[in-house]
């Protein structure tokens, strides 16, 4: 790729005047040594997955597999639906779809990971909202998958997008600036507006650490996934109106990778620490162990 940095990744989309999407795109071709087009089809191929899973976990809702999750994103649908919403309709819409991405991941679904399983539901929660209220062709959204892919480049390759490495601010908000940078794009805004939501996202996901309860991707990261979809929306919202990231969006990358280095192990997906530390955690935690024990003993039963 010609860009490192966010910054250069903007003075490149005003010198050659293109977009974040349109840039990545063809880097993207340049790179793997494919046509635009077979790359582009690759991109759509991975929206279809993503439309399909907000509708799988609307429609077909399902207990995950330790049976700790599943329907929520129905409840908060149907509880949008009565019109009774503390947010307005576009933003529990998105709120709804990014758990039900994030519960199909948890009931061993196909999803796409953006960038990890564990932030799967923020940009199909915020991308597939969008485009039902206003009215966007699948190949737009296909190209705020190459803006998003951009932004998220530049933060796997200067900071974390891991949680083992990083905390859940690398996971949850790396996903948050890039669906806000991305949205922000589709909505007409400048490569320079769209950096800017990028770095408010960020500076207000820095020190999310990663307790999965039970060590598996559902609590607390499920409904970690529904918020960062409205978070990102705000984000994409304050950089519209005119709001700057006072801190350049690169140094922000930057801050979260000396927070997410200094974070402690136990607040790194190791379910040792947060809220997998609580005595509801520990608790949750060994019922799974003894439900896998049982299991394991059913199976060698089986076996013989």
């Amino acid at each position: 790729m010609r860009f490192s940095s966010l910054k250069e990744l903007a003075e490149l989309c005003r010198e050659e005047k293109l977009t974040i999407g349109e840039l990545m795109l063809r880097e993207q071709a340049l790179e793997s040594g494919t046509d635009e087009a077979r790359v582009f089809g690759q991109m759509a191929d991975y929206y279809k997955v993503m439309k399909e899973a907000v509708k799988k976990g609307l429609d077909e809702p399902a207990k995950s597999r330790s049976g700790l999750t599943g329907g929520d994103a129905r409840r908060v649908l149907d509880y949008m639906q009565n019109g009774v919403s503390s947010l307005d309709g576009e933003a529990c819409k998105a709120l709804a779809y990014a758990l039900s991405v994030s519960e199909v991941n948890a009931t061993m679904g196909r999803i796409i990971a953006t960038p990890t399983a564990g932030s799967c539901g923020i940009i199909p929660g915020v991308f597939v909202s969008s485009q039902e209220r206003f009215g966007w062709p699948d190949d737009r959204l296909v190209m705020g998958l190459f803006a998003a892919g951009a932004i998220g480049y530049v933060i796997a390759n200067n900071s974390f997008v891991s949680g083992a490495e990083g905390g859940c601010q690398a996971e949850v908000g790396s996903a948050i600036g890039m669906a806000a940078g991305a949205l922000t794009e589709l909505r007409g805004g400048t490569p320079e507006q769209a950096l800017h939501a990028v770095g408010l996202a960020l500076k207000n996901s820095l020190g999310l650490i990663c307790d999965p309860v039970g060590g598996l991707v559902e609590i607390p990261c499920i409904v970690r996934n529904g918020f960062g979809a409205v978070t990102a929306l705000a984000a994409a919202d304050m950089a519209m109106a005119g709001i700057r990231s006072v801190i350049p969006s690169d140094e922000v990358i930057q801050v979260m990778l000396e927070v997410g280095s200094a974070m402690p192990e136990q607040h790194r997906e190791t379910a040792k620490g947060g809220l997998a530390g609580t005595p509801t955690g520990k608790r949750i935690m060994k019922e799974l162990s003894v439900q896998t024990q049982e299991g394991e003993t059913r199976d060698d039963e089986v076996d013989q």
